[in-house]
Parts: C-alpha cells; structure tokens; sequence
C-alpha cells in the first residue's frame, strides 16, 4: 500500500467522525437545534442508546479475543500516571485554583464517544467490543482520579466517596458492561426481532453523541482561552498520547489492542469534565476552554497518530 493510500484509508477512520462534530457546530450556529434539544439528546444517548450499542457489541464479541486482562490492567496503570504526570505538571505551571480543572482537562478523554466511535471505524465489531469492555476501565478510573483532583484544589470541597460509588455502580454504561459479560459468555443469541431492533436503536448512539459534542463547543471562548486552556489541551493531544502509546507498544501491544489505546488516550477532553467542575464550583470556562480546543485539536493530531501508527505497520 503507498503512502497516500494508508493516508487516504485514515481519513475514512478519522473525518466521519470529526465531520459529524463540525456538522453539530453548525446546526447548532444555524439554530437548527438548540440546549434543550442538546440535553434531551445527550440524555438518552448516555442512558439507553450507547449502554444497548456497548450490550450488543460485548454478546457478539469473541471474548476469547477480546478479553486480555493485560490490556485492561496496562489501560488503568497509563491512566493513572497519565493523571499523576498531569498532576506534577500542573504543581509546577499553574495557579492552585486552577490546577484541579488543569489536572482533569489534561487527563479525562472523551473515550465513550470519541474513542469509541474511532475504535468502530478502524475494526468494527471488534473494536466496538474491546472498547466497550475499557469503558468499564475508564469510568471507575476517571470518575474517581477526578474527584480527588478538584476536591484537591477547591476550597470547602471534600471527596464524597459515597456519591462517586453510587455513580459508577449505577452508571448505565457499567451496568450494559455487567450485563453483557454473562451473555457473551454463555454464548445465548437474541432473537432476531430483537437483536434487529436493538441495532436501529444503537445506531442513534454515535452520530447523536457526536453532534452534541459538537453543538457545545464555543469557537467564540477560543478567544479567552489563556495559555492555561492550551497549555491542558496540549498535554491531552499531544504529550500523553505520546508516552502512553510509546509504552504500550514497548509492553508488546500491537494490531487492534494498540490502535484502540491510542485512540481512547488520544480522544479530547470528556464533555463530562466541565459538569463536574461546575458542580464543584471550579473555573467552569477553563474547563470549556479545554473541551473546545482539544476537540479542534483532535481532527488533526489523531487523523495524523493513526497515520503514523499505520505507517509503522503497528496497528
């Protein structure tokens, strides 16, 4: 295969769904959709459509090869040094007040959306599958790390480990992740009707999330961004993509397993984080800041990650 060929058959990966972002900013500019339309969607793409996309992919999922406890041990172990080399950076850059939002903006990707729509376009079924059993990963991980660093760094804030477990354990993306295994495992079938239904409801899920994500985004913030803002979203694109993948790869990860790494650790910033900063009364436009330039970023740096880890004949 030439090199325009492998660039050209990496731009089928990656523009879908950076296009379906881009298409979400303007509808969105046009006033075709607005908040409300916004909130409903996001609502029950993360309540019912993406946990029936995770269910259906993990019970048609050889789990024989897609379940490495090596992989999801080596996905927790990066992202909890992604986290603490996040953590030691913003000690030394950035204001205290700030470093919390820093620290959660430079380390939380948006895996359930952006990863996992990535991990659908460069394998399939098979990525969908291996993605969805990280997400378990992702969301203990991420939930819990970003907690500890905005009670961390906000004042009168303590960590409220009661309502972080009832989270997670409620989360509807853990809860498809649980369901499913045992399915998979026995290896039922759904029936027809069913299973046909359920893939008309899960195809809501990815072009859905994606234009909302689109549809936050502010270019309008881009110009109170600060050094700060872009300082995280480099860390988030660039660096940590970076080391996380050079590791994985010297840890003998290869083909699928490193391809769907490096598109969760290289997704930009989890939509999720500013919520959580809000709640937490943080600097809410630095957290949207964050969002909106690591997802601008994101066109270019994994469109370019993908082609390089192709070239090198790794994934």
């Amino acid at each position: 295969m030439s090199l325009f060929e492998v660039f050209l058959s990496t731009l089928n990966v990656t523009l879908p769904v950076f296009m379906m972002v881009f298409i979400g900013m303007l509808l969105k500019r046009l006033r075709w959709i607005d908040q409300a339309f916004i909130a409903t969607a996001s609502s029950l793409v993360f309540k019912a459509t993406l946990p029936t996309l995770v269910f259906l992919s993990i019970i048609r999922a050889d789990l024989d090869a897609t379940l490495n406890p090596t992989l999801l041990v080596f996905f927790a172990l990066a992202t909890l040094v992604s986290f603490l080399l996040s953590w030691g950076w913003a000690n030394l850059r950035v204001p205290k007040p700030d470093r919390g939002v820093y620290i959660q903006g430079a380390f939380r990707g948006n895996c359930g959306i952006v990863g996992l729509a990535l991990a659908a376009g460069m394998y399939g079924e098979a990525g969908l599958s291996l993605g969805g059993l990280l997400l378990g990963v992702v969301i203990l991980t991420y939930n819990a790390l970003s907690v500890i660093a905005l009670a961390t760094y906000q004042d009168g804030q303590l960590t409220d480990w009661h309502n972080l477990l009832k989270q997670v354990i409620t989360n509807p993306l853990i809860l498809a992740v649980i369901a499913a295994l045992p399915v998979a495992a026995s290896g039922l079938s759904l029936p027809a009707w069913v299973a046909t239904s359920g893939d008309y409801f899960a195809s809501l899920s990815l072009p859905l999330a994606l234009i909302c994500v689109g549809a936050i985004l502010s270019v309008e913030s881009l110009r109170h961004s600060g050094q700060r803002a872009l300082g995280a979203s480099l860390m988030k694109m660039v660096t940590l993509p970076l080391l996380t993948t050079g590791a994985a790869w010297l840890a003998g990860l290869r083909g699928m397993e490193l391809g769907v790494l490096f598109v969760f650790f290289a997704s930009p910033t989890a939509a999720a984080s500013f919520v959580m900063v809000k709640a937490m009364g943080g600097n809410a436009t630095l957290a949207a800041n964050i969002i909106a330039i690591s997802t601008l970023m994101a066109s270019l740096t994994i469109t370019f990650g993908v082609f390089g880890l192709r070239l090198l004949g790794v994934v």
